[in-house]
């Protein structure tokens, strides 16, 4: 799983059957320390409830296409979850 900010949302022209519920978000992949990392992608919303500036975690690949129902319909990423906090280890000693 891969996180990431929503910065905005998608309108399609047409939809591809079985995505007609789905909304469409524009997610910047962030690193583990919320900074930009790597270019901006669109995501289909599993959860169908994030929103702009909300932090999520998403999947790439097939494991996407298999978070949607019906599964493995046409995407590249899917947003899985919402983040509600995020705690990091800095590295430190154990």
């Amino acid at each position: 799983m891969q996180l990431g900010k929503v910065i905005g949302r998608v309108v399609t022209c047409s939809t591809y059957p079985g995505l007609e519920t789905v909304p469409m978000l524009w997610v910047q992949p962030l690193s583990k320390d919320r900074k930009p990392k790597g270019k901006t992608l669109v995501c289909a919303d599993s959860t169908r409830m994030a929103g702009p500036d909300e932090l999520v975690y998403f999947e790439g690949g097939r494991e996407a296409a298999m978070t949607l129902d019906p599964t493995f319909v046409p995407v590249d990423h899917a947003i899985v979850g919402i983040v509600d906090d995020l705690d990091v280890d800095q590295g430190g000693a154990s």
